[in-house]
């Protein structure tokens, strides 16, 4: 790889370049496959000193320099916002003081080894480049100017950073697209969920400057799936799309990430570089990222076509749900995840919650029993009757829709809503004659590079196996937010010929009745829960332990 730069000022503007470093930067040249390629990097807001226009600049005395001791972060007021003030191995940082991701108080959070760790979901920040390092979120921080005079310590900011608190990094523009067939990229990104849009983001701020194509058998762009299942979100079950897009229309059309929607592909070539789509049209690629997430189970009883039985997969499903269970009967199949988020959603809103599960505890190969009953107690304080090691036999319909689902048991539940939450299974169904290493579960099997067993092909999120670092490299598949979102990263990297290997530590997050359960690591195949605190009360530590 060659890489030139161009530097081509009207001498007007020369001197203004001269002051600002961190301003758009000069076309670059970066030969792919001998093609010279001609792009520009732009960031939004430039959060860094100097500053094109001096009337957005505040400047401010925020503390002493001795009121901070190492390792400690304090929130300062510059009058027209908020930084966060940062003394780590005795030099002073200043970056935004909220998360990008949904806004927390980085204050509050952890600070260590240089970066500082979201409290609420484990986003982690780099303090002296205000980079993002690990998910979930997709934006950086702003980093400001810190100086000393006469032991005060000053911090010089841009007004626009401090209102918007989050950096978009540098990315490359595609060249004319106009160059291109139609029918061909450089890279198809299969799946428009956090893996597929961070590879495409990530792509970009290395530098890639062909085309790439993102597909998905959704309607919409990219969105924050977990918003249409956890209740904190008061309007994020009642909501637009567009309220809740990882990124907006205009995002794509500046850094020419093309976007197909309700494109399902059937197939894969992978010996001549084609993904046939269910239409019949083909597109040539030169590299591939599969990340098609997974597919709801279905119920398999009888009834299972009647109206008004959901598994939330769009802001649609999400709408149709809260609108009909307002002052409803509602059953939830299944106590996954899913299944307790919405019932906890809708146990305020619905006449009625009843949830439905095989297994005698909820969460109990996840959370272990005592942890599972602590948490069913307060669903049962919260209205939520449990009917637990039953299945559904039937869903009884009137006029074609939903009226009473029937257990093994024999017992009738009233249902004007049924939600199904029973688990998932990988959407790789049309790779099964690729070629490409499918394990006895459906899940794509990837090493530490993201990279499958043909060259030129990755995977990511929800559909793959991996090697975890910290079970010594065992297979093992996270379905996690935050995951796919690294997924996605390292598939990018490595990509562009980076060798990056995974190795972070897996994090969730749920919320349910106003209390937030945080889940770090991988215990799977523990034997053992070392509990610290109180259980009754839900303020806890569990370890689990093998």
């Amino acid at each position: 790889v060659e890489v030139k730069i161009e530097v081509v000022i009207p001498e007007k503007e020369r001197s203004k370049e001269e002051m600002s470093p961190n301003g758009k930067a000069s076309p670059l040249i970066y030969k792919v496959n001998g093609t010279a390629r001609h792009y520009h990097l732009e960031e939004h807001p430039i959060a860094s000193n100097p500053y094109h226009n001096p009337k957005d600049v505040v400047e401010a005395s925020v503390c002493h320099v001795k009121d901070l001791e190492n390792g400690q972060m304090r929130e300062v007021d510059l009058g027209c916002g908020k930084a966060l003030l940062i003394k780590e191995s005795g030099e002073f940082h200043a970056v935004g003081h909220k998360c990008p991701h949904y806004g927390a108080p980085l204050v509050k959070g952890v600070l260590s080894k240089g970066r500082v760790r979201c409290p609420w979901h484990g986003a982690c920040f780099n303090i002296g480049t205000g980079d993002i390092e690990d998910f979930p979120g997709l934006d950086s921080l702003p980093r400001f100017q810190v100086k000393i005079e006469k032991e005060k310590v000053y911090i010089r900011a841009s007004k626009q950073a401090l209102q918007t608190q989050r950096r978009t990094k540098m990315m490359a523009k595609c060249i004319s697209l106009s160059n291109y067939n139609l029918s061909s990229t450089n890279v198809l990104i299969i799946g428009a969920g956090a893996a597929g849009l961070v590879c495409a983001e990530t792509l970009r701020q290395e530098g890639f400057s062909d085309r790439i194509v993102m597909c998905t058998m959704d309607r919409h762009l990219p969105y924050d799936r977990p918003k249409l299942k956890k209740w904190i979100f008061l309007q994020s079950m009642d909501s637009h799309p567009e309220q809740i897009a990882l990124r907006p229309k205009e995002f794509f059309r500046t850094y020419d990430i093309e976007v197909l929607t309700e494109m399902q592909i059937a197939a894969v070539d992978i010996k001549n570089k084609i993904a046939v789509f269910k239409d019949g049209f083909k597109m040539e690629y030169n590299k591939l990222l599969i990340a098609t997430g997974n597919t709801p189970k279905a119920l398999s009883c009888k009834g299972k076509e009647v109206e008004n039985v959901f598994n939330i997969r769009t802001p649609e499903d999400a709408n149709r749900v809260v609108k009909l269970a307002t002052s409803k009967n509602v059953v939830i199949v299944g106590a996954s995840f899913l299944g307790m988020e919405v019932a906890a959603y809708l146990a305020e809103r619905a006449h009625s919650v009843s949830l439905v599960e095989l297994e005698e505890v909820p969460f109990k190969k996840f959370f272990g029993e005592r942890v599972g009953r602590a948490v069913m107690k307060m669903f049962e304080s919260n209205r939520v009757k449990f009917y637990m090691q039953t299945e559904v036999s039937e869903l009884r319909e009137q006029e074609g829709k939903l009226k009473e689902v029937v257990l093994k048991s024999g017992k009738v539940l009233r249902a004007d809503v049924c939600v199904v939450g029973v688990g998932a299974v990988p959407a790789t169904g049309f790779l099964k004659q690729s070629g490409i290493n499918i394990d006895s579960k459906g899940f794509i099997v990837v090493n530490k590079m993201m990279q499958t067993n043909i060259p030129g092909v990755f995977a990511a999120g929800d559909a793959v196996t991996f090697p975890l670092a910290l079970r010594n490299n065992k297979k093992v598949n996270v379905p996690h937010w935050q995951m796919a979102h690294m997924h996605g990263r390292i598939a990018a990297l490595n990509m562009l010929a980076h060798g990056m290997e995974i190795s972070t530590v897996p994090y969730l997050w749920t919320a349910m009745f106003g209390k937030s359960i945080r889940y770090a690591g991988h215990g799977e195949g523990f034997d053992d829960v070392v509990i610290q605190g109180d259980l009754d009360e839900l303020k806890f530590v569990a370890f689990y332990t093998k």
